[in-house]
């Protein structure tokens, strides 16, 4: 509870996405092919978030990071929300793309 509270308040440390990779994450970009065709981050897969359920079985190693983004946020947040639900442990909603990309 009191952890729940804490990140609701914006009082916990920020997540470090360079050391994230350097553990072996993965960034899934759920934006359209057509967006993610328009600009992405090197190395990033794009899964469009209505494709995401039908393609888990990429990602067979459910404690392996994975770090979610799109345009916003919003979708990446969705897709953080869905892939908790289907088991997976170590998943982060890096937010939008491009932002993701200046912090790593």
């Amino acid at each position: 509870m009191l952890d729940a509270l804490k990140k609701l308040l914006g009082l916990t440390p920020p997540t470090d996405y360079k050391a994230l990779l350097k553990e072996g994450a993965v960034i899934i970009d759920v934006r359209t092919k057509g967006e993610y065709a328009g600009g992405h981050i090197q190395k990033s897969k794009n899964i469009p978030l209505d494709t995401l359920g039908n393609n888990l079985g990429k990602f067979k190693d459910k404690n392996q990071p994975i770090i979610t983004c799109c345009a916003s946020g919003m979708r990446s947040g969705s897709a953080k929300r869905m892939l908790q639900s289907k088991g997976y442990t170590n998943v982060y909603n890096g937010g939008g793309w491009s932002s993701l990309n200046n912090k790593i």
